[in-house]
């Protein structure tokens, strides 16, 4: 009985964890892409010459 209980808990968890982390993984990716659709548009929108080089 005690290996069931701790078989559950282990599968609990993988799954968890492993929920957490693909959800992190494509919020992750959306705020990346909308990060750069934002840096794309202000460097459509600055003036020639006025953006900083890096």
């Amino acid at each position: 009985m005690a290996q069931a209980f701790w078989l559950v808990l282990v599968i609990a968890c993988l799954v968890w964890y492993s929920a957490v982390t693909v959800y992190v993984a494509f919020r992750g990716v959306a705020d990346i892409r909308g990060m750069l659709r934002r840096l794309a548009a202000s460097a459509d929108e600055a003036p020639p010459g006025t953006r900083e080089m890096p």
